[in-house]
Order: C-alpha cells, then structure tokens, then sequence
C-alpha cells in the first residue's frame, strides 16, 4: 500500500508518517519545506520537495499512483492568514483544488483532509457538534472551510471518497513555536530558555488541546472508516490557556514570570469540540487526557 502525506516534513505529518511506516506503507511525503524540516522525515520514507499550489503536483502523484492521499499541507498560521489572505487562499484552497483533481487522475481510492475547528469561528457555544453553524472570524478559517466545501462538491461530481477530520488544538513533539495553535510549543520554548511566558488577553480563553498521536491514530482510522463524514478529533475537554502555562511551570519545577499582552485579532475565546461522532463513526478515542500528553511533551522536549 502507498500512501502521500503531504506536509509530511511538519509537526503532525512527520509522526504521520512514522505510524503509517509502522504499519509497512510505503510512504511519499510531498513538502515544499518552507515551515517543514527534513531532519522530522523518517529515513524511510521518500521525500518530494514540491509544492502542492504547483501544477507539477499533478504528474508527481500519478507517478506515485497512491492509494491513499493524507493532505496535511496548509499554510495555519491565523496572523499570517490576516495579513497576507492571497497567499492564504493560494496554499488552503488552489493547493487543495490541485491535490484534488491529482488524486482522481491517479485513481486515489481514499483522500484524508486535516481541518480546524477554526470554521466554526466565535460560536460562544460550551461544545461544539459537527451541525453547528460555520461562521469564521479568520481568512485562515474561511480557506480551511472553503477547502472543505471544494472536497464535498468534487466528490459528488467525481466520486472521490473523503473524510474531513477537524482537529482541536494539536500539540506535542516536533511543533514549532509559533502562531496561537502553537501555544503549548511557544510555553515550551520559553520555560527552556527560563524566559517569561505570555499570555494574550487574561487567559482564560479555552481550547480543546488534542495530543498529536491521538491525532496520527484517527488519520489512521480513516483510512478504512468515516467514509464521506466530517468529524471532530478532540477530547471535547476545555482546558484555559492560564492553566496550560501552570500546568507546564509545574511540571518543570520552578517559577517563571508570567506576563499578559493584548488580545490579538482574530483569536477565537472558547472552543471546545464534541468528538461522539468520530468515537462511534472511526472506532477511535483519545487515550492522551491534557495532564499526561503535556507530561509527555515536556519530557520528550527536556531530553531532546
């Protein structure tokens, strides 16, 4: 079996790739690199420096010939989607139309979308189903959802088979320090360096933080499972940015200076997702509560 990852050199595609490895795919990731690292790409898999908002993509994957394409590749940064929404919309959408029309020419058998619980946008809801309103207060989240929306037209045209998987918060090993999704890597890096952490806002704006091999584990599933659903890969257990930081200071065992700045343009305050679907419908759940995933990333992080 074959499988592309593309974003394959970043932080939750490269444990991808690890955990298909695992299971004796032969696995293709497709990278142009511009956030993603080779040194994260397991020796064994076979590294495409391209880029997917690139026609060349076409040709690639028919000369691959996968039989199932996992398109993790995105440009996520909110800030970034809000000063630069060109851009933003070439990477989220034009990227996705042409892996898209790539993977019906290769006869793709099953197409895997990472989503973001971003396309909901400020709900102001305790939870959040898979029925709820899409309203996004991002270009970030509007490209995640019009990408979506591209891959449920073009299966009723083309009949490609698909499951949109929209993720929580993702954190763990590998994540670069940056950007609001990044929250627990940016705490990370400044206990390391015994720096003060920030918090924008007061901090009490919530997130549901999925751990990244809960995430690897429900990709994986949906390879033979949640054939043409959208489904929530969470913990649908809200923990607030102020305990994120304590939770992580205690675990590091010393007292760092916490600091709070402006709210930033953009940020959602609470959002938390209900992930009953993907339980009944993937045959997955988390086995990473918050306490033991950050546990886990700060030990691997501290002896790195």
């Amino acid at each position: 079996m074959k499988a592309v990852v593309t974003g394959g050199a970043g932080f939750i595609g490269s444990h991808l790739v690890d955990d298909l490895l695992a299971q004796h795919y032969e696995v293709h990731v497709i990278d142009n690199l511009s956030s993603g690292k080779p040194t994260n790409i397991h020796p064994d898999a076979i590294l495409h420096v391209e880029d997917i908002s690139h026609e060349q993509i076409k040709p690639l994957l028919a000369s691959i010939q996968p039989d199932v394409v996992f398109h993790l590749a995105a440009q996520a940064d909110v800030q970034r989607s809000i000063a630069n929404p060109g851009q933003d919309a070439y990477i989220n959408l034009i990227g996705t139309i042409h892996l898209l029309e790539a993977s019906r020419d290769a006869g793709v058998s099953k197409f895997i979308f990472a989503s973001t619980s971003a396309v909901y946008g400020d709900l102001q809801r305790e939870t959040l189903t898979e029925t709820d309103p899409t309203s996004p207060i991002s270009y970030y989240g509007l490209s995640k959802f019009a990408a979506e929306s591209y891959i449920r037209v073009f299966h009723q045209f083309h009949g490609l088979p698909y499951t949109i998987l929209r993720f929580g918060n993702v954190y763990g090993p590998r994540q670069t320090p940056k950007g609001e999704g990044g929250v627990v890597a940016v705490f990370m890096d400044r206990i390391l360096k015994e720096t003060a952490l920030t918090l924008h806002g007061d901090g009490e704006q919530t997130r549901d933080f999925v751990y990244v091999k809960d995430v690897v584990r429900a990709n994986l599933a949906a390879i033979h499972h949640g054939n043409g659903e959208t489904l929530h890969v969470s913990t649908s257990s809200p923990t607030s940015v102020k305990e994120l930081a304590k939770l992580l200071l205690h675990y590091h065992g010393s007292e760092l200076p916490i600091l709070h700045a402006l709210a930033r343009d953009g940020d959602i305050k609470h959002s938390c997702l209900d992930n009953r679907k993907a339980l009944a419908l993937l045959s997955w759940k988390p086995h990473y509560d918050i306490r033991s995933g950050l546990l886990e990333t700060y030990q691997i992080s501290t002896n790195s």
